[in-house]
């Protein structure tokens, strides 16, 4: 019989306190973290690891695999590219047993030994991947944005209800410490009346014109457009690259700006603005990429909070990097009584006490997650809802494609975040964009 674990109060104190040391937060929340924290689960056995295939074997696909292999067994690999399938099997070959590879992501649903989708393609085919999965049963781990569309996150939501599979959206900063611990500071109000939230993201590229190619043997390359217009092969517009094309992405606004756009949202509290506006600072160049790389966009939510996504171009042309000002990437958070900064690395206020004074007992709190593919993964066996949830996942990155929308079109615009649907001045042609024209024969019945 096993006994009961106590731990003494005194090592409990030494733990949070070598946990905040390291990770910069306040010993107050991480006491309050370790209390919390649920007991630890036996390890799994291999009657307890899910099958689980990967859908889009580029470098994000097989890190998000990777993660995946704690908790499930990866028996499939599938891409339109030949090469990219053929690296994810010798990846994730284990004593001896090679994952099965395929070009098609419909035969990977009819296989009753895959439980689990972990799905990493371009982002215009997310929503098509996503629907078949639901329809198979099959649990999802889906990169973000959720959706290329808002009707595409309207119809996905749906879907997972209906057929009640588990979907996490790739959102991983809501399992991160230092975002959710700024999300329940501004929503208990330790900046006073919040006024104003500044997302800023990495400019993207700017790069073109391209001459015609030739795609390349291993490469399905109609398969890889999909929904999209049919085009002539560039190099430029596959695998990585497929962010800086209006057809398959949404640039800069989609990228980072979907991981920050949801913290966004989270501390806001509201399903989304009322009004958005837009503008491109820098224009894509003819015959190149087409989303612009470096834009500004403002909007406003019903609580009267203003929020303005903007780009922060710096030395290196797209990736990230933080710089000692912390004003390159990351979210600022502006109320009555103080600023609140954070991103991935860093957690500051304009005053101490704003971070490091407890939030009384009766606080809003948010639900608690530190490591987003087990959370996934932890909810693929209760059936509970992931923290990051098929609809938050769709309101988030609706989000990026409202702002999208009104650069594509020029103009300020009002939506209506309760019917999702544009209304006032210039409604009937932005509803136009609110879903997109699907080629054939890639459009929803290809995987109904």
């Amino acid at each position: 019989m096993l006994k009961p674990f106590h731990i003494s109060r005194r090592r409990f104190l030494s733990t949070c306190a070598a946990t905040a040391a390291a990770t910069g937060l306040p010993g107050w929340f991480v006491q309050r973290e370790l209390a919390a924290a649920e007991a630890v689960t036996k390890p799994l056995g291999p009657n307890d690891r899910p099958g689980v295939a990967l859908i889009g074997c580029g470098g994000m696909g097989r890190g998000d695999a990777q993660n995946a292999r704690r908790f499930g067994e990866i028996l499939a690999v599938c891409d339109v590219d030949q090469n990219h399938a053929e690296a994810a099997a010798k990846q994730f070959t284990t004593d001896g047993k090679t994952p099965a590879k395929y070009g098609d992501f419909r035969q990977v649903m009819e296989r009753d030994d895959i439980h689990v989708i972990v799905q990493a393609a371009p982002d215009h085919w997310h929503t098509l991947i996503n629907l078949a999965a639901a329809r198979a049963k099959k649990d999802v781990y889906g990169e973000k944005p959720l959706t290329h569309t808002i009707d595409e996150g309207k119809r996905l939501a749906s879907a997972v209800r209906a057929y009640g599979i588990v979907l996490q959206t790739g959102t991983q900063q809501r399992s991160d410490r230092k975002f959710r611990l700024a999300c329940e500071l501004v929503r208990n109000g330790r900046l006073g009346k919040l006024q104003q939230v500044t997302v800023y993201v990495p400019a993207g590229i700017r790069g073109g014109p391209f001459p015609p190619q030739t795609p390349p043997p291993e490469l399905n390359w109609d398969f890889w457009l999909g929904q999209a217009p049919r085009v002539d092969y560039l190099k430029e517009r596959c695998h990585a690259n497929f962010r800086w094309w209006w057809d398959y992405s949404g640039g800069p606004v989609t990228d980072w700006g979907a991981h920050h756009n949801d913290i966004a949202r989270w501390a806001i509290g509201l399903e989304g603005p009322t009004e958005i506006e837009a503008r491109v600072v820098t224009e894509p160049i003819p015959n190149g990429y087409t989303t612009p790389p470096e834009f500004e966009a403002t909007l406003t939510w019903a609580n009267g909070v203003r929020q303005i996504v903007k780009t922060t171009p710096d030395d290196t042309p797209y990736g990230g990097v933080i710089k000692p000002d912390g004003q390159r990437n990351g979210i600022r958070f502006e109320g009555t009584d103080g600023w609140l900064w954070v991103n991935r690395s860093d957690l500051r206020a304009s005053q101490e006490g704003i971070i490091e004074t407890p939030l009384p007992d009766n606080a809003a709190r948010f639900e608690v997650s530190n490591d987003h593919m087990g959370n996934f993964f932890a909810c693929v066996r209760s059936r509970k809802t992931p923290i990051a949830s098929v609809e938050e996942g769709h309101r988030s990155a609706s989000v990026g494609h409202l702002i999208v929308i009104a650069l594509r079109l020029g103009r300020k615009l009002q939506w209506n975040p309760a019917g999702e649907m544009f209304t006032g001045e210039g409604a009937k042609e932005a509803n136009l964009h609110v879903a997109r024209e699907m080629r054939s024969p890639y459009d929803y019945s290809f995987v109904s």
